[in-house]
């Protein structure tokens, strides 16, 4: 069982961003000591700090064909689906996998909002790495957008996450 440190409260899921009693934010919340200075800067360095893309957005009437498309001409595993400047989704080519299957030709001309992954898990910039990757592992996440206010400023994935492990975890000389 999980206990809020700042209210107490003892009905705390693992993974949450914030008490739901008191509203403090848990990020930094049950933090154990470093077992070493990759662990130590995992629970250190930021969201920012991490190697991060521009995210590629689309539009709710962005057609499959459409998307599918600019995801092949990008060479990216996913796009955000933005509406009136707020995140609205993700299309990931898991969703195209899985939502769309077999039949994707035949849905060629369909909106993108009807196979999106509606209201995606998120993180701001300032967020810590260890955070990022806790939530990436919690959801089965591949991807998660970077929020300033409502506003998608950049994309993170596994691979820059591992990337980041791999730049950390070299000798130092």
């Amino acid at each position: 069982m999980l206990v809020c440190p700042f209210c107490a409260a003892d009905d705390l899921i693992e993974g949450d961003d914030v008490c739901g009693h008191c509203q403090q934010p848990l990020t930094d919340a049950f933090i154990r000591v470093p077992a070493s200075s990759v662990e130590a800067d995992l629970l250190h360095d930021l969201v920012r700090d991490l190697p991060h893309h521009e995210p590629i957005v689309v539009g709710a009437d962005s057609t499959v064909g459409e998307t599918l498309h600019l995801m092949v001409e990008r060479s990216v595993g996913c796009v955000l689906v933005v509406v009136d400047d707020r995140l609205a989704g993700i299309f990931s080519e898991r969703d195209a996998l899985l939502r769309l299957g077999p039949e994707g030709v035949d849905l060629h001309d369909d909106p993108i909002v009807k196979y999106m992954t509606p209201n995606p898990a998120v993180v701001a910039s300032d967020d810590k790495i260890a955070f990022a990757i806790h939530k990436m592992d919690l959801g089965g996440y591949r991807h998660l957008p970077i929020l300033e206010g409502h506003r998608a400023v950049g994309l993170i994935s596994i691979r820059d996450v591992l990337r980041y492990l791999t730049e950390h975890n070299r000798p130092r000389r």
